[in-house]
């Protein structure tokens, strides 16, 4: 029983611990991250589980819901300053993003457990074009326990037109695997 209980939590506490201890930067010699290979996984749409009400106020300020992409694909990815490979996904991010809005595709990021002015800075350096929550207790990962969490730093989470975990990608992405994985999810309407 205890055993089953350990395992249960391995997930929440890989996810809080991606984080580190100081000023929500790992530290050093830290072996909590957890890395994935990009690979973005899309699931059947008859077993695909609801996505958690996420809300809360973006870096800039402003009000982010992704209810309010409802109708919308809506791409989530969770990042932070102090990950590399967050660094080196970002322009493939800021591509698609832009490449897709046409389409009805909408992207907010979601700045994981990090340092507020790192995180601006981030931002500001990489010029995403869309909202970035600010996440640092890490509430927002947490809410998809239970249905596809995150588990990395960074992930990527496609939500589909009627608000279902479409497909995961956990680690860094790679262009073409993100943008034919977010053109499957939003093709989905039209052929079906």
């Amino acid at each position: 029983m205890f055993r089953a209980f350990a395992y249960a939590l391995v997930p929440v506490f890989a996810l809080a611990g991606c984080a580190g201890s100081q000023g929500g930067q790992p530290s050093t010699g830290d072996t909590r991250f957890i890395a994935g290979d990009g690979k973005v996984a899309i699931f059947p749409a008859d077993g695909r589980k609801p996505a958690p009400a996420v809300d809360g106020a973006a870096l800039d300020g402003s009000k982010v819901a992704l209810a309010a992409g409802k109708g919308k694909v809506v791409v989530l990815n969770f990042w932070a300053s102090w990950c590399a490979p967050c660094v080196a996904e970002a322009p493939v991010l800021k591509d698609v993003a832009a490449k897709t809005k046409g389409d009805g595709v909408e992207f907010i990021g979601v700045a994981f457990k990090d340092d507020k002015a790192a995180a601006l800075a981030f931002e500001r350096n990489h010029q995403p074009g869309y909202p970035s929550l600010y996440d640092q207790p890490g509430k927002v990962a947490l809410a998809f326990q239970g249905t596809v969490p995150p588990a990395a730093i960074p992930s990527t989470l496609i939500i589909d037109r009627e608000g279902r975990i479409a497909a995961r990608a956990l680690g860094a992405v790679k262009y073409t695997d993100l943008l034919n994985a977010v053109k499957t999810v939003s093709d989905e309407r039209r052929s079906g």
